[in-house]
């Protein structure tokens, strides 16, 4: 059997009748040999559509599992992948198109919506049946193979490139934490032009010779349906807190029928110790981490129940291969549980932003460090905790406020269905907090309240300022919170 060795590859040759993957919305499965033989014709029809060294191939499409046969297709030719956020706008999605200058554009009913030309991905599958198989041999692994956009909450996306050995550490980083085995399947609802849905929820599992479940979205009732189906068999299943929050929140939770995964993975954003206790409480384990779109997997939580509950709301311990280092305002080593930026290097590090040269050079130092803009503390025994953004840090009176670090001690509040801090310029203080609050239905809330929830959990110069009432808080893509549109919103209500 020829082929390119890749991980697909060998596991065809070691088990090539296991499963590999099963588009949930179709039906259709794949075994490791079958899923072997669709890469090597997917990389027949790119070469016979002229995709060659170092082109783009656009995907604007909702999750199926052809959307990962042509990812790793573009490996296997030399092409780079660039999957491109559906939520976005119509200019913001073309303004990423002309960024990336794609030879290929493909995608499902997205396209229409934005205007775009491409192939579909029905008739890029119809091409894949049709094609004689390419077998283009070994490869060089450290040739980009993917552009994944950053979300842009501080400005305009900035396009990661990423080899296949980062991506390759990544698998081992998260294989590790996270127990994975050529038993494990995991449950991907998680959207495929993120970091978490295309690369933490695909490499791990097909590097060991494990199962995807790719689902078109994430939707509470039927996912808990599935992480609950002996017949799925589901064992991993990594999500963002926001989904987590659903699962738990919805009518149809359940958790004796969840404790047959291995856990629940969650990272992307700060999950409150109050709700991972809970899932714990439950007898489900729920392991948060920390990684991002420049280096994967970087830290994760043990998947042992008494441990994560000792110390709920840390991002746990850095993985094999990832070195860190937490450092103040002049570039020296922080001591344990004082916080700094973090600073990494590895195998897991990106290689540059896409045609972005100053601001790959602004991202490392001179000795290799990439500094990541966030700000960490670490114990003395190594498990992290994510303090907040560098840039969302603000200082008032001389002293340093983390947003973050206020939000969290509001996440329990009864009224309060999210919020969101931000720094505004201030005349005596330099800057003061304003707290945005989304309310709960039918509940207000004070500023007064505000501060006799917060006045015995912080201290008195972390205290925001203002209270104001919004509808909702503006969010990128992925969830995240756009502080910066949030920080000019509230200037323009009040430039005062």
């Amino acid at each position: 059997m020829g082929g390119a060795i890749d991980h697909v590859g060998l596991q065809a040759r070691l088990g090539p009748r296991r499963l590999a993957a099963v588009d949930l919305a179709s039906g259709r499965r794949w075994t490791y040999a079958e899923l072997d033989a669709a890469l090597a014709r997917c990389a027949r029809v790119l070469v016979d559509r002229g995709v060659g060294l170092g082109d783009r191939v656009v995907s604007l499409a909702r999750n199926r599992v052809v959307l990962a046969i042509l990812h790793l297709a573009c490996a296997r030719v030399g092409a780079i992948y660039t999957p491109l956020n559906w939520r976005l706008s119509a200019a913001e999605i073309l303004a990423l198109v002309e960024d990336a200058e794609p030879r290929l554009v493909v995608g499902d009913h997205e396209l229409a919506r934005v205007g775009l030309d491409g192939l579909s991905l029905d008739g890029l599958a119809g091409e894949i049946e049709a094609a004689a198989p390419l077998d283009v041999g070994p490869f060089d692994r450290d040739r980009p193979s993917l552009i994944l956009y950053t979300s842009g909450t501080s400005g305009r996306p900035k396009g990661v490139l990423l080899s296949e050995r980062n991506l390759d550490q990544t698998a081992l980083n998260f294989g590790r934490l996270g127990q994975v085995t050529h038993q494990s399947v995991f449950l991907n609802d998680a959207p495929m032009f993120h970091v978490i849905g295309l690369v933490t929820c695909v490499r791990p599992p097909l590097l060991h010779g494990g199962a995807i479940l790719v689902s078109d979205g994430f939707e509470p009732a039927r996912t808990l349906a599935r992480l609950g189906d002996p017949e799925l068999g589901v064992t991993h299943y990594f999500c963002v807190p926001q989904m987590a929050h659903a699962l738990r929140g919805h009518p149809a939770f359940a958790p004796d029928r969840l404790r047959r995964l291995t856990a629940v993975f969650t990272g992307g954003a700060p999950h409150p110790a109050a709700d991972i206790r809970a899932w714990l409480a439950d007898g489900v384990p729920i392991v948060d981490g920390f990684g991002m779109s420049e280096a994967g997997t970087v830290f994760g939580m043990p998947i042992d129940i008494p441990g994560i509950d000792a110390r709920a709301g840390s991002a746990g311990v850095a993985m094999p291969g990832v070195l860190s280092r937490i450092v103040d305002a002049d570039g020296r080593d922080c001591p344990p549980d004082r916080a700094g930026e973090l600073l990494l290097k590895g195998e897991n590090l990106f290689s540059a932003y896409w045609r972005r040269p100053e601001e790959t050079a602004e991202a490392f130092d001179d000795d290799g460090w990439f500094h990541t803009g966030d700000m960490v503390r670490a114990d003395a025994d190594g498990f992290h905790w994510l303090v907040d953004r560098k840039k969302d840090m603000f200082i008032s009176g001389g002293e340093n406020v983390y947003p973050a670090e206020i939000e969290a001690a509001l996440a329990g509040h009864p009224a309060i269905a999210e919020c969101a801090v931000v720094g505004l310029p201030d005349a005596r203080w330099g800057e003061i907090g304003c707290l945005v609050v989304v309310a709960r239905p039918g509940l207000t809330l004070t500023h007064d309240e505000v501060l006799a929830h917060l006045q015995p959990r912080l201290a008195r110069y972390k205290l925001p300022k203002l209270t104001t009432l919004m509808d909702a808080l503006p969010r990128t893509g992925t969830g995240k919170v756009q502080k910066n549109l949030l920080r000019d919103l509230l200037l323009e209500r009040s430039p005062a």
